[in-house]
């Protein structure tokens, strides 16, 4: 791409870090990687080939001595809020240009983010465990899609469906889906097995390939109920589990009516969370026992989130509560990003990763940074296993990929234009239409590392 690199300062290299670091390692960023345990410290400085320093990243010595001064951008993600948060302020008195993004997870520093990032002077204050919360939501709104990703401020989303035995989309093209269903939704990839592709209009579908369109929010559910999916939302889970992320999800279904319980073995969590959440059936008891998850009445249930501290347990109690009952949608959180083809072959229904959500905000804030000045990446998130990316930009001023029909316009190889957003109006795109200055413009590609949009052009 010709973009410089950016120097960027990592305090922490446990899970948050360790995935963060790998992905702007990835991005050709000039790393320096800053946590007192030795042993993670130097495995993943030796693995994304950067440096690293053993110390308090609130060190005024440990800050000098990882060049802060010079430093583009300071991302402090340790288990700590109140040590990220002191991170920042000192890395930022050795330069005020310095941008600084803190990892905040406390519900207690939820209602003051904005008071914080404002006084502390934050470009971004990240909360892992409240996204994975929304991200989990807006799966059990819509139980019907396996994942969605939000662009265009929640005016557009990609929704991820799988197609059944006997559907009505089995042997249909692209072409014949667009002129017979549903002209206002757009599918941008189809993975089938283990491969991944950006379909033409000549693609034919077939029963058991995963396809992700985009769509507003109001097309989305008329085309699946058109092609014979149920678009209702859940109306009663139990999680498993009552850490943050239960809380966060907790508190957003009960505002919508749905009916929640929390199955957590710590007494005295189980008592904060009855505080917290008056209106939830809060359990005192292991998750994993299956006499319990029966008495709990988990054959009556929607819907089972699985959100224990153990990757493995959360795998086994979505396959348990999906033998148990065919109709049931199951939330799986993953806490460690590694076997995923063995986890993508497992019948998990959906599953959450909040480190990756976390490193693609951050990823998109970077992206951001290193933007041309003729457009931003907005939103940007890694679809198919990393294997393709969706950025949504901003079109600041005219560009080779503005003002001509869109039929005039040589586009990389593998790379999408999913809509244009023109004042809040979604726009499915035809060759006739066009990018122009004030639009934003969602493309999904199979190349990696776009940071403006004239780089979708051939």
């Amino acid at each position: 791409m010709g973009k410089r690199g950016l120097k960027i300062i990592v305090v922490g290299a446990g899970k948050v870090g360790n995935t963060l670091v790998n992905r702007l390692a990835e991005e050709g960023h000039d790393l320096v990687i800053i946590d007192k345990n030795i042993n993670r410290l130097t495995e993943l400085a030796n693995l994304c080939d950067c440096m690293g320093i053993i110390g308090n990243g609130a060190s005024y010595s440990v800050l000098d001595e990882a060049g802060v001064d010079t430093a583009d951008l300071f991302i402090a993600v340790t288990e700590s809020d109140e040590l990220n948060l002191l991170c920042c302020t000192i890395a930022k008195q050795f330069n005020r240009n310095l941008s600084t993004i803190a990892r905040v997870r406390n519900p207690e520093y939820g209602k003051e983010i904005p008071y914080l990032r404002k006084q502390l002077n934050l470009k971004m204050i990240i909360n892992p465990e409240y996204e994975a919360a929304v991200e989990a939501a807006r799966i059990l709104f819509l139980p019907a899609a396996i994942s969605i990703n939000s662009f265009a401020h929640g005016s557009a989303e990609i929704v991820k469906i799988k197609i059944p035995e006997g559907n009505v989309l089995n042997g249909k093209t692209v072409a014949y889906l667009g002129s017979n269903f549903a002209n206002d939704i757009l599918i941008v990839g189809v993975e089938r097995g283990d491969e991944v592709t950006i379909p033409n209009g000549s693609f034919e579908l077939a029963a058991g390939d995963i396809i992700s369109f985009v769509a507003t929010r109001k097309a989305c559910h008329s085309f699946l109920k058109s092609i014979g999916f149920k678009t209702n939302s859940v109306k009663s889970t139990i999680m498993i589990g009552g850490g943050t992320t239960a809380y966060y999800l907790a508190d957003q279904l009960m505002k919508t009516g749905i009916d929640v319980t929390i199955i957590e073995k710590d007494v005295a969590r189980c008592e904060h969370l009855s505080e917290l959440l008056p209106k939830a059936t809060i359990i005192n008891g292991d998750g994993v026992n299956e006499a319990l998850l029966a008495e709990t009445g988990i054959k009556d249930v929607d819907s089972v989130v699985a959100m224990t501290g153990i990757d493995e347990e959360n795998i086994m109690l979505s396959l348990f509560a999906r033998q148990i009952s065919k109709g049931i949608k199951s939330v799986t959180k993953i806490n460690k990003i590694s076997f995923t083809d063995v986890i993508n072959r497992l019948d998990l229904g959906s599953v959450i990763y909040p480190k990756q959500i976390t490193a693609e905000a951050i990823i998109t804030y970077v992206r951001g940074r290193q933007a041309s000045i003729g457009s931003n990446v907005e939103v940007m998130y890694h679809l198919f296993d990393e294997r393709a990316e969706a950025i949504e930009f901003k079109v600041k001023e005219q560009s080779s990929a503005t003002g001509k029909p869109l039929k005039e316009m040589k586009l990389k190889p593998n790379t999408l234009l999913a809509f244009i957003n023109r004042s809040g109006k979604i726009i499915i795109p035809s060759g006739n239409d066009s990018i122009e200055v004030g639009d934003s413009v969602m493309i999904v590609t199979l190349n990696k590392g776009f940071t403006a949009l004239a780089d979708i052009i051939r």
